[in-house]
């Protein structure tokens, strides 16, 4: 064998131990005692998304004495490992206190007939969770816990109580839940878009006219001007028997009910003409034309 050859071999064998060497190192993957979690709800027109962590129960007490996994009356970081955070793509009310859009760290203090939630900047404290400062506290408040109905062995955060407007953030382990409430800024953002895409525009489109005259509908406003955003709407596509069910609603709240029929006629006719037939929007029209009869005689 050349020297040549040899020398060559052996770069070639030291190459390939180099390039399995971290394959041989790489670190055992397993299950995370606590997995990660990530939730995400739209609440009115604000994005909110919390992450955290989820221990289990495995046996053991964690809520309702000194001795318990996680004591009375001491901060507890809202879960496991990495701070448990909550962040608002807008400026939102929680149990009456205003807080920013942001991201930030949530901690509780749970006791038997109370908890403080205590909404934090800091979103590196982990386990450390008396090191962070109190006046980097975004809201701070009150609730009161509840009894779950059936026992919940992983802890969760979950979005419940769901409104136009609003939704709870509950928190649930073992036998104990406790919940807070997210209030989005919704009236205002939805107003500023009416004046702006319908009330001040030229030619408001027929999606636009439609879409304020529902919120007017269902937020108990002005039913006139409903009305009237809502047969432009229709008179401009005459074929949208989900526009034409609407108006039909609007009439029949109106006390209008031979406007309510003759509305709920065309939503049907419509909705029979469609591709497919919608079979949904034809039952809802003729309970709406009884409805209006009924209430007209």
């Amino acid at each position: 064998m050349s020297k040549h050859f040899a020398s060559f071999s052996v770069a070639v064998v030291a190459a390939a131990t180099l390039l399995a060497a971290p394959a041989a190192h790489a670190q055992i993957r397993t299950p995370a005692a606590s997995p990660q979690s990530t939730i995400t709800q739209r609440i009115g027109l604000t994005d909110v998304t919390i992450v955290y962590s989820r221990p289990s129960a495995k046996g053991r007490s964690i809520f309702g004495s000194d001795n318990s996994l996680v004591p009375n009356g001491k901060r507890w970081r809202t879960g496991a490992n990495a701070t448990t955070s909550i962040k608002f793509s807008d400026d939102v009310t929680i149990e009456g206190k205003k807080v920013p859009a942001g991201e930030y760290g949530i901690y509780t203090v749970p006791r038997p007939g109370e908890w403080t939630v205590v909404l934090n900047k800091s979103l590196k404290q982990g386990a450390d969770v008396d090191g962070f400062k109190d006046d980097q506290d975004v809201a701070r408040f009150t609730v009161k816990p509840y009894k779950v109905a059936n026992k919940v062995e992983s802890f969760t955060i979950a979005f419940t109580d769901l409104t136009p407007a609003t939704a709870n953030v509950a928190m649930e382990w073992e036998n104990t839940g406790a919940k807070f409430k997210i209030m989005a800024d919704v009236e205002s953002k939805v107003m500023a878009q009416i004046d702006e895409k319908v009330i001040k525009a030229a030619t408001p489109t027929p999606g636009d006219l439609a879409a304020a005259a529902v919120y007017y509908y269902d937020n108990n406003k002005d039913l006139k001007q409903a009305l009237t955003w809502m047969e432009k709407a229709n008179a401009a596509e005459p074929t949208k028997y989900w526009n034409l069910n609407t108006e039909a609603k609007i009439r029949l709240k109106m006390k209008d009910y031979k406007g309510a029929v003759t509305a709920a006629e065309a939503s049907k006719k419509a909705a029979l003409a469609a591709t497919p037939p919608n079979g949904d929007y034809v039952k809802m029209d003729e309970e709406l034309i009884a409805e209006a009869k009924k209430m007209g005689k």
